[in-house]
């Protein structure tokens, strides 16, 4: 009753399309749930996330929930949930994601969903690390433990959105490092971001978490750029 009439004076609008959302709709409109583009890539094992990393890095599975294209919803979404602070952005797709990867098989063996980090100078910045809600939605959902502890980022850096991809490349390698013990011997690492660019970043990521003796590694996205 008390949420209907807050909603009555204070409507919510739709992550995406910013339209006011109806009182059985929450964060994304049903209007832009049909119309968001959709991978498909938790059914397809050497889909385009996968084979991006080919030959790149040894990874057990690879999927992104969206596509990403300039101007559109998804860009809306993780623009809300990336700077003005909307993180029911991140769980609501969190939420989608898993009912969908249930069934993938490639991470039925997962150990710890483990987000790429920010350094403590942006996580200040920012005040919240966009993923986080994202991966404790999937960590709920999907019953595999959340862990922001073992993944680290040792280097502050600005934004690498126009960089070229060799730019990238040489910048990331030396950003992050990984702090394990035997705990984390021979697990499977299910490593989780916004959006899949050209992949350096992920790559540097699952170097890291491959410096584990016996870890394996898989990557899970919101979207992709396509």
């Amino acid at each position: 009753m008390l949420e209907s009439v807050l909603n009555l004076f204070f409507p919510k609008a739709c992550a995406g399309c910013n339209s006011f959302l109806l009182s059985d709709e929450k964060v994304i409109c049903t209007r832009c749930r049909h119309e968001i583009p959709l991978t498909n890539h938790h059914k397809i094992k050497n889909n385009d996330a996968f084979s991006k990393f080919y030959g790149r890095i040894d990874l057990e599975f690879a999927s992104a929930l969206f596509y990403f294209n300039k101007k559109g919803i998804v860009q809306e979404m993780i623009h809300k949930l990336k700077y003005k602070g909307h993180q029911e952005v991140g769980e609501a797709i969190g939420n989608w994601y898993a009912a969908e990867l249930k069934s993938t098989k490639e991470i039925t063996d997962v150990d710890y969903i483990i987000p790429v980090p920010l350094h403590k100078k942006r996580l200040k910045e920012r005040g919240y690390n966009q993923v986080t809600h994202f991966g404790e939605a999937l960590s709920k959902n999907l019953n595999i433990k959340y862990n922001d502890a073992i993944l680290l980022r040792n280097i502050y850096s600005k934004t690498q959105t126009k960089k070229s991809f060799l730019g990238r490349s040489e910048i990331v390698e030396s950003i992050f490092g990984v702090q394990f013990d035997e705990r984390h011997y021979n697990k499977h690492f299910l490593l989780i971001d916004d959006v899949i660019t050209t992949g350096s970043t992920l790559e540097a990521c699952s170097r890291e978490l491959l410096k584990i003796p016996g870890a394996k590694v898989s990557i899970v996205c919101m979207a992709m750029t396509q």
